[in-house]
């Protein structure tokens, strides 16, 4: 696997290590990998996040996408792609951040709100949306903005998703999750990762699509 698709293909769950330290960050890697887990993100906010970015990149190669998250800079954007990051995921729609990601030839999910979000993130080239923050976005807005946005838009809730939420989002046509605190919060270890990971690949997987 070498495109965003073929990731998403296998397992459209993003693992969010907001607050993870470089040398965690590989063992929780491959808990998630062992899982079933195959996009990484490790949010800016964190702990040397580059120094993380790096190491599962180079742990991990081809067999998963690793990126940034809480992307607000554009300048951040050269440093993550020197790190052998590949995507990079905002909280917001910055039309500056999403064209240094698409020059430097990595994805990007900006973070939306609304359609109108939506649509000016799609013309700037993002590769799929963010819908933050989920807490405030139910599977009705979903549904709603699945009646209007193209029908392979992939469409990302993030913020307060946990297995028993994503079924609903589904049927309203979510295509993904980005999961954070439910999945993996500072001082887990890898075996609690992993079973969380779990629980949340069991419950796509019941979904079906």
């Amino acid at each position: 696997m070498s495109t965003l698709t073929g990731y998403l293909d296998e397992l459209p769950l993003i693992a969010i290590l907001r607050g993870v330290k470089p040398d965690e960050a590989i063992p929780i890697g491959q808990a998630l990998f062992d899982a079933g887990f195959r996009i990484i993100e490790v949010p800016l906010n964190s702990p040397d996040p580059m120094a993380s970015i790096a190491n599962l990149a180079g742990a991990f190669g081809d067999r998963a996408l690793i990126g940034a998250g809480t992307v607000l800079d554009p300048d951040a954007v050269e440093q993550i792609a020197k790190a052998n990051g590949r995507l990079v995921v905002m909280p917001h729609s910055d039309a500056a951040v999403i064209a240094r990601t698409k020059a430097q030839n990595l994805y990007c999910l900006p973070g939306v709100a609304t359609p109108t979000e939506a649509f000016a993130a799609l013309a700037h080239g993002a590769d799929g949306l963010k819908m933050f923050p989920g807490e405030t976005l139910p599977p009705i807005a979903v549904k709603a903005w699945r009646a209007v946005l193209p029908k392979d838009v992939r469409l990302f809730p993030v913020g307060g998703i946990n297995p028993d939420r994503m079924a609903d989002y589904c049927a309203a046509g979510a295509t993904g999750f980005g999961l954070g605190s439910a999945l993996y919060k500072p001082g887990m270890s890898p075996e609690e990762v992993g079973e969380n990971a779990q629980a949340f690949v069991a419950a796509w997987q019941q979904i079906g699509l």
